[in-house]
């Protein structure tokens, strides 16, 4: 979300937009990424090679997740960034309606001058205050209930993806499974050692 001051006609004003928010916490730049779209007129070009396929190394414990990939490339990812998408589409379609009957004032307002009644002026005046006081409610609106939506799509992402992570790291014997910004995302139960360091704490004071 963010505010902009504009002038039209002579008369400043404020226009608050609403951008794509990133996802929470986990994987923040890739739960609703957009591409930006090619020029009409550029050829088409053939997609990159997929990078080549690294065997694991004999003996790891210790494997990484690219969680973009996993969001970018499989069908729940790409669904939960599809429905972010347009849900904020949609807010930033409603909130542009209301920005442009409020830059219609604004410009009425300019361009009265002389023509406009005393009265006539303060009671637009008035108009274009409380449209500027609702769109910023809405904008603010609009991005709680973004924040809803992705932090419901993200813990119901994780719920899914932990249980397959803990199934491919125990298939290949791995004792820890970290995912970058992510951290630490799977590590085998017997290397908890918490018991042990609250043992030694309490027996150290």
């Amino acid at each position: 979300m963010g505010m902009r001051a504009v002038t039209v006609g002579g008369i400043r004003g404020t226009v608050l937009v609403l951008s794509l928010s990133a996802w929470m916490a986990l994987a923040p730049s890739a739960w609703a990424q957009e591409k930006p779209a090619a020029p009409a007129a550029a050829a088409p070009q053939a997609a990159p090679p997929p990078p080549p396929v690294v065997p694991f190394p004999d003996g790891g414990k210790i494997g990484y997740i690219d969680i973009q990939r996993v969001i970018g490339e499989s069908r729940d990812g790409q669904a939960a960034s599809n429905k972010v998408k347009a849900l904020n589409d949609k807010k930033v379609a409603e909130l542009n309606d209301k920005n442009k009957a409020l830059q219609s004032d604004q410009q009425k307002l300019a361009s009265g001058g002389t023509v406009l009644s005393q009265e006539a002026a303060a009671e637009l005046q008035r108009r274009i205050d409380r449209q500027q006081t609702e769109i910023e409610r809405a904008t603010q609106d609009a991005q709680k209930e973004l924040q809803d939506l992705q932090q419901t799509l993200q813990n119901d992402f994780l719920r899914k993806l932990q249980p397959v992570i803990a199934e491919v790291s125990q298939s290949k014997g791995l004792h820890m499974v970290f995912g970058g910004d992510a951290g630490l995302l799977w590590a085998h139960p017997g290397l908890d050692i918490t018991e042990d360091v609250i043992k030694r704490f309490d027996a150290a004071q």
